[in-house]
């Protein structure tokens, strides 16, 4: 068997891995060159990857990337992992799922199975893209070629997570179909979770997204509501938590990040009002999280003018660029979110991330790019009034900063396990 993966990322290079460790020899495709290039050297851009399992398959033959779509008329599958982000009015963006479709229409062959695993809408799979596919083929779905949808699952920096143990949800636009996407994927996952229709798969990807947004939500507004009462959320969730069942911790923070949690609330918002249905438990829950940095911001400030200081003119430090703790990963980080309040608000801002050593172009943030992480030392954190802990890296030594910094808004409750002079620790 041969399946071709589009989108070499952070879900569509770990499924590239997993498949070339099943046996099954994989075609990368990427518009990126300079990706392309990378993996057929042997290089990985995504730290968790391991540059020694991509050289090993590229020299073994098991795995090749390229940017030609053509070569797509050779494979068994397609498996389709491209961006799904937010237009600017928080509408659904599906511009990169269309346009892959339309580079896969013109050589798609009798009998392929195509598979989105780009989490989206429901309707997505059987409407927009079939008719993509179809439209660019002149073949038809069900009939001519397989289509189905399976949601990615993936958990980076958890070093218990692996891509063949998740359970992969698969659904089919027709049962044939569906028979299509297990054969394909049954080679690689252990656990396959088959249901009704592409639909069904869309929502649960959704739900399990909108679960988790929901809930940080939860905590966030308690965060504030207990601080009221002078009572620590941590200490109370670290309470609630010992209770063996019907409770699930989860815990606040300075905003949302990710690919997916930022994002997936407002797809199905989205849908749900073009079938005239409010969510307006959902849509409360996404104002809660985006409104979080601009709360540490305000904490930050109050704590500068404790020690006589003003936000205006300070010199801040965010610790955590990455949206995820010990991982490279800065996608729809809110630390992006944090630098332009802090610059907004009259402060002089600053970066230290030992997994993100320079920013990269981003859609919303490009202003950023090209700024550098500064370097760890005392004499370098001597020089901020504050220090904001937006990701707790196991990589950051937190006891010199305990020792080093005047002023620390801590976000993660990192620093309860640190002896410090009273004031120098505010959570946030």
């Amino acid at each position: 068997m041969k399946i071709a993966v589009i989108g070499l990322g952070y879900v569509g290079l770990p499924l590239c891995l997993q498949f070339a460790r099943s046996g099954i020899h994989v075609l990368g495709l990427d518009v990126d060159a300079g990706k392309v290039s990378a993996l057929n050297s042997g290089r990985s851009y995504i730290k968790h990857i391991s540059a020694g399992e991509i050289k090993r398959f590229v020299q073994s033959g098991q795995f090749a990337a390229t940017t030609d779509f053509g070569e797509i008329r050779s494979v068994e599958a397609v498996l389709v992992c491209v961006p799904t982000p937010l237009k600017r009015n928080r509408a659904p963006d599906l511009s990169f799922v269309l346009k892959t479709g339309k580079s896969v229409a013109p050589h798609l062959q009798k009998g392929q199975l195509v598979v989105l695993e780009s989490t989206t809408y429901p309707g997505t799979t059987e409407n927009e893209l079939r008719s993509v596919l179809e439209r660019g083929s002149g073949l038809k779905a069900g009939a001519d070629f397989h289509l189905a949808f399976s949601p990615e699952r993936e958990d980076p920096g958890n070093p218990q997570s692996r891509v063949a143990e998740i359970p992969k949800v698969v659904g089919g636009y027709t049962p044939a179909c569906l028979e299509a996407a297990k054969r394909v994927y049954r080679r690689a996952i252990r656990r396959l979770v088959p249901v009704a229709n592409c639909r069904t798969a869309e929502a649960a990807k959704l739900l399990e997204n909108v679960f988790r947004g929901v809930n940080i939500a939860l905590v966030n507004e308690l965060k504030g509501v207990y601080a009221a009462l002078d009572i620590d959320i941590w200490d109370v969730i670290a309470a609630a938590r010992t209770k063996p069942f019907g409770f699930m911790p989860f815990y606040p923070g300075p905003g949302l990040g990710g690919h997916c949690i930022p994002i997936d609330p407002f797809y199905l918002a989205w849908k749900a009002r073009q079938a005239g249905v409010e969510t307006r438990f959902v849509e409360l829950a996404g104002e809660i999280n985006r409104a979080m940095p601009q709360r540490v911001v305000a904490r930050a400030a109050q704590a500068l003018k404790a020690q006589n200081k003003a936000l205006r003119r300070a010199r801040v430090l965010v610790l955590g660029l990455a949206y995820k703790a010990n991982v490279d990963d800065d996608r729809e980080s809110p630390s992006y979110h944090l630098l332009d309040s802090l610059q907004a608000r009259g402060a002089t801002v600053a970066y230290h991330d030992p997994h993100v050593p320079v920013i990269k172009p981003t859609r919303e943030h490009s202003h950023w790019a090209g700024m550098k992480s500064i370097k760890w030392s005392r004499q370098n954190l001597a020089v901020f009034d504050a220090v904001i802990i937006a990701t707790a890296h196991q990589a950051v030594n937190f006891r010199q900063l305990a020792n080093w910094s005047g002023l620390i808004i801590d976000t993660r409750n990192v620093m309860a396990g640190f002896k410090v002079e009273p004031g120098k620790v505010w959570k946030a």
